[in-house]
């Protein structure tokens, strides 16, 4: 048997992926841990490049002379999520430059949202900011697109 981790799916130009609280992602009161977020987030954007065939294991793998990396983030946090809560990361492309990508990310619980955020990833070479490599950037332009649709 082939076990594969949980990957989500993009259903309206959103990404999403479910998740559960686990007890290693609570502070002593069992609420989730602020920083756990992140975590969460992280989990989302990778997932949704997965999706869209980016996967950077793969890419690191076959040798690519690029990484994304988050260059800023805002987040606002709206309710707590507790342990054993099912969340879902939904993970939204809003903006692409020719080194960055704006992402719009939000945590959910059932209807009620948790938390909201504003990302901007960029394209990393021998540490310096890039250019998002051609067949990389036409992936996530049609991404952009379909999200915008």
């Amino acid at each position: 048997m082939t076990m594969r981790a949980a990957t989500g799916e993009i259903v309206d130009g959103r990404h999403r992926l479910a998740l559960r609280v686990y007890y290693e992602d609570t502070d002593f009161s069992g609420v989730v841990y602020h920083a756990s977020y992140l975590r969460f987030l992280e989990r989302g954007r990778t997932e949704f490049l997965r999706a869209l065939d980016i996967g950077q294991a793969a890419q690191f793998a076959a040798g690519a002379d690029f990484a994304f990396v988050v260059r800023r983030m805002t987040i606002d946090w709206l309710k707590p999520a507790r342990m054993d809560d099912e969340l879902l990361v939904e993970t939204t492309p809003t903006a692409l430059g020719g080194a960055a990508m704006d992402i719009a990310q939000r945590v959910t619980r059932g209807e009620a949202r948790l938390l909201e955020a504003q990302v901007t990833i960029a394209c990393l070479a021998a540490g310096r900011i890039a250019r998002i490599p051609a067949g990389i950037r036409a992936r996530l332009a049609a991404a952009l697109a379909r999200a915008q649709a």
